[in-house]
């Protein structure tokens, strides 16, 4: 498997800053994106998370859709590109 903290940085840079930081002693992170202004999002990853690449897809997904309806896309709007880039990575 890549790297996870390449994969999730390489999702959301440059359009964010993108930071890490301990978050608890079993082995959990604090995955931080922020702009200019704010924080955009935060999320704790597990380790089982980080360490399964299907799992570490779906929480890039979260974080994106969650993203996308907070700057006020439409749901439906949101999950379509989603999608959209789902397909085109295959």
């Amino acid at each position: 498997m890549d790297n996870p903290f390449r994969l999730l940085t390489d999702a959301f840079h440059p359009q964010y800053r993108v930071n890490f930081s301990i978050e608890s002693l079993d082995g959990s992170i604090m995955l931080t994106l922020s702009d200019e202004d704010s924080v955009i999002a935060k999320r704790r990853i597990s380790p089982a998370q980080r360490n399964d690449p299907k799992r570490l897809h779906h929480l890039i997904e979260s974080v994106q859709f969650g993203i996308a309806i907070e700057r006020g896309q439409a749901p439906r709007e949101a999950l379509a590109s989603l999608c959209e880039r789902r397909a085109m990575q295959r």
